[in-house]
């Protein structure tokens, strides 16, 4: 509801030949008084890697009152989908470092009066649809028997983080965001983590069937009511006009895969290519445009993807803002389905992509 403050230390030039370690403790220092927060997290910006000083180290030094979590991401040779990964998987690290059992420790029963629960990992205030996305399948998990324990990073504080081991399985639905923490969890806590996004209505169906297979609850009844409205359409004589299209996809690794799926499952399009910049995703990726037998594009640079866009002529492009651009150049029209995008991506209204309704929108 309103912009956050901001806490900053200047410097000069001739600074630098001092000891710069100092400026850094002051800047921790003016943030821990002003904002007294329960979690701190200290990482290096591009000024910092400049005067090659190691600030969380420094911060740490300084006995703080509060959780400090010391995060190195490179301001120079990473991507901001890496920045959000590393810093979510580093915060619940060291939130529940006090918590992680000894090796080989079983996993605690869950109490039988008490229902199945799971965490919704990986949504962010500003990723793609987000918060419809959460309620989209809060409601889903619920319509199972199924609580919803934790969603992180969205919304979430250092107490929620602190929640997370209580739940019985996670949910990334993010791996971009989620899938590093979400193996970890897996590993020292014994959580099992469902992998499939459902985005789609034959993904949504995976999604709850590996439910129903992790919990023992039977989905199928859900599942047989299921509401959307896209197997109608795929059905209708409307549809037909859409069959055999030929589709570009770009964006990130979960998008671009699930928009190909739906693309050439529950639409009839032919996918005549598919990439994505997040570079972590690109196995999946790959995966994805071995099955469709075209050629995957992994790459950051803008000038690539329209070149392959204009050597394919494809009658639609799926992409991020930047492919709009490149589309409305080339005379192609395209829908956003990933981020980076812009606020006209952002109905008001509701507007899943994940769930049954996710597939109504789409």
């Amino acid at each position: 509801d309103r912009r956050p403050p901001v806490t900053y230390t200047t410097f000069k030039a001739r600074d630098l030949g001092s000891d710069t370690a100092e400026l850094v403790k002051e800047t921790v220092r003016a943030a821990q008084s002003r904002f007294n927060p329960r979690l701190m997290l200290v990482g290096e910006s591009c000024t910092a890697e400049l005067i090659q000083d190691q600030a969380g180290a420094l911060a740490e030094s300084l006995g703080l009152p509060c959780t400090l979590v010391p995060l190195e991401l490179s301001a120079y040779s990473r991507q901001e989908s890496w920045g959000a990964s590393e810093t979510f998987y580093q915060v619940v690290r060291r939130v529940l470092a006090p918590q992680v059992p000894a090796p080989g420790a079983p996993r605690p029963a869950r109490a039988t009066d008490s229902r199945p629960s799971a965490n919704l990992l990986g949504p962010t205030a500003l990723g793609f649809h987000c918060r419809d996305d959460v309620a989209e399948v809060t409601r889903l998990l619920e319509s199972v028997g199924v609580e919803v324990n934790v969603v992180a990073p969205l919304g979430a504080d250092p107490e929620a983080i602190a929640r997370i081991p209580r739940a019985d399985f996670n949910c990334c639905l993010y791996p971009e965001v989620a899938l590093t923490t979400s193996a970890w969890l897996e590993r020292h806590f014994k959580q099992a983590q469902v992998r499939t996004v459902p985005i789609g209505v034959g993904a949504t169906r995976d999604f709850l069937r590996e439910i129903g297979a992790l919990t023992g609850i039977d989905v199928e009844p859900t599942i047989a009511a299921q509401g959307s409205r896209l197997p109608w359409y795929s059905r209708s004589v409307d549809s037909t006009y859409l069959t055999g299209k030929r589709v570009f996809i770009f964006g990130d690794g979960t998008h671009s895969v699930a928009a190909a799926r739906i693309a050439t499952e529950e639409l009839g399009f032919e996918v005549v290519g598919i990439g994505t910049y997040c570079r972590e995703m690109a196995r999946e990726v790959r995966a994805a445009a071995a099955l469709w037998g075209v050629e995957p594009l992994i790459t950051d640079d803008y000038l690539e993807v329209e070149a392959q866009v204009a050597e394919l002529r494809p009658e639609l492009v799926l992409g991020t803002q930047m492919e709009r651009h490149i589309a409305k150049r080339l005379g192609i029209p395209c829908a956003v389905i990933a981020a980076p995008f812009h606020v006209q991506d952002c109905p008001a209204r509701y507007a899943p992509q994940m769930g049954f309704e996710g597939a109504n929108v789409i």
